[in-house]
């Protein structure tokens, strides 16, 4: 028999196709799981600057209401008439930093956005960590199913077969349900 002649087990075309479909995964978990890093991140970022301007009406806030305080202790019913006005405008100022609803910058509303960040970050590194698994899985199944190819050895095909279910299923975890498996 001439080497051009080379016969190829039907059985090989078949693995070969498997690991085709397995790297077509591999891809989609990849680039699933980068987006989900990088929403992640980003969400994080943006509820660091949130919390952070809430810091910051928080100590606004907190110097209004003590000054206000220190000059209704220094004056109390006497004081005149610009005082008490200062005193109402402090306290106004300390109650707009509190909750400002038109503009959805105070400390009421910066904590609600901030919350939702973190819960849109946790989201999505949750579909990270699933994206991860996935990727394992897949990557350990197209190793094994070559493998399965030079040495003929079944089980390598099954147990990637197995491994490469895992990563379908984490995969479809991540993009459906990423909370509902936590093993991060």
């Amino acid at each position: 028999m001439s080497e051009a002649h080379v016969h190829v087990d039907p059985s090989n075309k078949k693995v070969a196709l498997f690991i085709a479909v397995l790297a077509l995964v591999l891809a989609f978990a990849e680039t699933l799981g980068k987006g989900s890093q990088t929403s992640a991140l980003a969400s994080h970022i943006e509820a660091s600057n949130l919390w952070a301007f809430f810091q910051a009406k928080t100590i606004r806030q907190t110097t209004v209401r003590t000054a206000a305080e220190q000059l209704e202790a220094q004056f109390g019913q006497k004081a005149p008439e610009g005082v008490k006005k200062q005193v109402e405008s402090w306290k106004k100022t300390a109650e707009r930093y509190q909750s400002e609803p038109e503009t959805n910058e105070g400390r009421k509303e910066l904590m609600a956005r901030a919350k939702e960040m973190e819960k849109k970050r946790d989201r999505a590194m949750a579909a990270y960590h699933n994206y991860e698994i996935a990727s394992a899985a897949v990557q350990i199944a197209i190793v094994l199913a070559s493998a399965q190819i030079i040495t003929g050895v079944a089980a390598l095909l099954w147990i990637a077969y197995a491994l490469g279910a895992i990563g379908v299923a984490f995969s479809l975890i991540g993009f459906f349900w990423p909370t509902a498996v936590h093993l991060f």
